[in-house]
């Protein structure tokens, strides 16, 4: 359908480049890596990403969702937030043993999902908006057309 999304424009022979300049604190940036890819999926799919969800994790150029620090500050100002779903990478799991019990266990406890490929990520967060089969992952894990285009496919 039509739309006024300007990145629906991307044709399927247009490469995407984020460049993220190293002006910042060091530690500060990589752990934004799954939201920032997330995003542009957002924007590609012209799907909103829930508003109950945060997420964290440093991606690598194949797509591996990788551990970060400070995960019980990332959580916390999370629930400070009235976040109710938080995506963390999966080797990050060991660290929710820290969170207080009111943050992670009985009524108002947060819900946390466990990422390992960034896939997983958007399979969460898109699940039912997903609609092309990607090659090589099995049948629960797909991703739009318009953001994988076919040539591609043989990249992931």
């Amino acid at each position: 359908g039509d739309s006024d999304n300007p990145f629906l424009a991307v044709g399927e022979r247009t490469d995407l480049h984020l460049h993220v300049p190293a002006g910042a604190v060091p530690k500060d940036g990589p752990s934004a890596g799954v939201a920032i890819v997330a995003t542009l999926v957002s924007l590609l799919m012209d799907v909103p990403i829930p508003t109950e969800f945060a997420m964290t994790g440093e991606i690598t150029l194949r797509g591996r969702v990788m551990p970060v620090g400070g995960v019980r500050d990332k959580v916390l100002a999370a629930h400070h937030a009235n976040i109710k779903h938080v995506i963390l990478p999966a080797r990050n799991k060991c660290d929710i043993d820290e969170l207080a019990p009111e943050v992670r266990l009985g009524p108002g406890a947060m819900r946390f999902s466990f990422a390992s490929r960034i896939w997983d990520v958007l399979e969460i967060l898109f699940h039912d908006k997903l609609v092309v089969q990607v090659p090589g992952l099995d049948s629960s894990r797909r991703i739009a057309e318009r953001v994988v285009p076919p040539h591609l496919d043989s990249a992931l």
